[in-house]
């Protein structure tokens, strides 16, 4: 299956579950609007290059569209259709009033300059310039973009409009109109979720072993605090391998090294083993916070863990979730678990669009009431429901929109 088709079984889930009528089912499936575009740029060497562009408005009932641009070479209409999708019902999830959309540019960027790359977000935003805006669609970054690509995007788009508001794009850097604590937004969102999830299933941090697949921004923040706070992290993968030690790894130590060699794999004292094998590894709770599919239905029949913690989006295939829920592993759900990113970047969509500047701990001090409180509606909806998690976190946020969608 597609990935978009993966999504759109787990929304077929959700509405079987509560009896949603099928004429509003049809209509949740339906994006608002899709773009395609060519993104036209002259290359350091003077050739003209063009990769394709896109952008996918999925639903805006209950705000205006958000959801990040990702640059990478297996960018397609189907992943960002189902990316745009899965942030209309994130949103929803944590109870923010803003819609859901998704874009991207089918590129390897790793080859290409940094001037190049600001070419490609500076045309991407000139493509879609009438589309966006801080009432229409607010985009962020995504994979490999960063923020500067933001700021870059920013500037072109108050360029192009005269809005010099800062709010169209979140996720820039904080001398350009950003937010403290961006960066560790969706790490610290996640953690906030663990220390609730553990409650619930009576674990000590001082004896919960944690792997980590992925050791970008989102899988390193989301250590270094689970660490701090006394959880043992046993295993952390990279794009190039992955290292396990019973012990426990200082995320510091591992991210040092990954910058100085390039990957985490040169971290000495831990036994070193694919990035893939790392999620068959005994522990307490995995956390896959990289690419989507990475858990498909074969892998859940060998994964060790007790809780699976999401922080990818899309990690885990529907065919995995039955194997998972079947087999009595918890997993709670990308949209409720790595939701603290968008959260944030409502927080400096506000923050821009009112012209004040909010402190990191204005930020943490918000952002944990709303994760914690997201958890536990999604907890007791899946206690009412004798569903799974995710099940459970469509069925609530199938419900706010389809309220919304009332209005229209």
């Amino acid at each position: 299956m597609s990935t978009f088709d993966n999504a759109m079984r787990q929304l077929d889930l959700a509405a079987e579950k509560i009896g949603l009528d099928r004429v509003v089912v049809e209509k949740l499936k339906k994006p608002n609007n899709i773009f395609e575009f060519d993104v036209k740029i002259d290359s350091d060497s003077g050739e003209k290059k063009s990769f394709r562009g896109y952008r996918v408005q999925f639903n805006k009932a209950r705000g205006p569209y958000k959801g990040g641009i990702r640059f990478h070479p297996q960018v397609d209409l189907d992943e960002v259709k189902a990316l745009a999708f899965w942030m209309a019902i994130k949103t929803a999830v944590v109870n923010i009033p803003m819609g859901g959309g998704k874009g991207g540019v089918c590129v390897d960027s790793k080859n290409l300059s940094k001037n190049e790359i600001e070419k490609i977000s500076r045309e991407w935003v000139r493509q879609m310039k009438d589309n966006i805006g801080p009432k229409k669609d607010v985009p962020a970054p995504d994979v490999n973009t960063t923020p500067e690509i933001m700021a870059w995007m920013s500037d072109e788009y108050s360029k192009v409009t005269g809005d010099f508001s800062g709010a169209c794009f979140t996720g820039k850097p904080v001398s350009f109109g950003g937010i403290e604590g961006r960066e560790e937004a969706t790490g610290q969102g996640g953690f906030y979720v663990l220390k609730e999830v553990v409650k619930k299933f009576f674990l000590d941090p001082q004896e919960t072993r944690i792997i980590v697949h992925g050791f970008g921004n989102v899988g390193y923040n989301f250590a270094n605090l689970a660490s701090e706070a006394g959880y043992k992290i046993v295993g952390i993968a990279d794009s190039s391998g992955a290292i396990f030690c019973e012990k426990g790894i200082n995320p510091k130590e591992a991210m040092f090294v990954k910058k100085e060699k390039g990957s985490v794999v040169f971290l000495g004292g831990c036994e070193k083993i694919g990035a893939s094998a790392i999620l068959e590894k005994d522990c307490d709770i995995l956390v896959p916070a990289a690419l989507e599919n990475i858990i498909d239905e074969n892998l859940a029949k060998k994964i060790k863990s007790k809780i699976v913690l999401e922080l990818a989006n899309g990690p885990t295939t529907p065919n995995a979730d039955k194997v998972l829920l079947d087999r009595d592993i918890c997993v709670v759900p990308d949209v409720l678990a790595n939701a603290g990113g968008v959260t944030v970047s409502y927080f400096e969509w506000l923050q821009n669009i009112s012209g004040q500047k909010w402190t990191k701990d204005m930020v943490i001090e918000k952002l944990e009431p709303i994760m914690r409180g997201a958890f536990l509606d999604v907890w007791e909806e899946h206690l009412i429901r004798k569903t799974d998690l995710r099940t459970a976190s469509f069925i609530l946020a199938v419900q706010r929109i389809a309220q919304a969608e009332k209005r229209f």
